[in-house]
C-alpha cells in the first residue's frame, strides 16, 4: 500500500493526490499535522531512502533554521524523535510503498507507483504491451 505524507497547504501534495486519484491508484493519506507520525512511519521512510535523513529533512524549513540543529550531533533515535515532535521539518509530499520512496512531485518519477499493468499501457516507445524497457 502506498502512503502519502502531506500537509494541507502543499501544492505538490495536491498534485500527487490528483495523480493517484486520476490513475485509480489506491493510497493512504497521512496529514503530518493532523495525525501524529509514528516511529514506524519515519523508519519506513528511512529504510526506503537512498540517503537517509538527507532525503526527508528540509534544511530550508523554519524549524530546522530556528533550532539550529546539527544533524550529526543526534543519534538516529533522537533524530526520529525530533521529526515526530516537529513534523514540519519533513519535505513534502513523501510517498512511500513497500520498497520505494519519492519526495516531492515529479511527473516522470511518479510513474514508479503505477501498477505494472498501467505502466505497460503507458509506455510510448514500445509497441507491445509486454514492454520491459526503462521508459515506462
Amino acid at each position: 500500500m502506498i502512503t502519502l505524507y502531506t500537509s494541507p497547504s502543499c501544492l505538490s501534495c495536491r498534485k500527487v493526490k490528483k495523480y493517484f486519484i486520476d490513475n485509480k491508484i489506491e493510497f493512504r493519506e497521512k496529514n503530518i499535522f493532523q495525525t501524529k507520525l509514528l516511529r514506524s512511519d519515519v523508519f519506513k521512510m528511512l529504510a526506503n531512502s537512498e540517503n537517509g535523513f538527507e532525503d526527508i529533512i528540509s534544511t530550508k524549513s523554519k524549524v530546522f533554521k530556528e533550532s539550529n540543529i546539527n544533524l550529526n550531533a543526534f543519534t538516529i533515535h533522537e533524530l526520529v524523535d525530533f521529526i515526530i515532535e516537529h513534523p514540519s521539518i519533513l519535505k513534502r509530499p513523501i510517498i512511500v510503498n513497500d520498497i520505494d520512496l519519492q519526495v516531492g512531485y515529479n511527473p516522470d518519477d511518479i510513474t514508479l507507483f503505477l501498477p505494472d499493468e498501467l505502466r505497460s499501457i503507458n509506455c510510448d516507445i514500445c509497441p507491445s504491451e509486454e514492454c520491459d524497457c526503462d521508459n515506462k
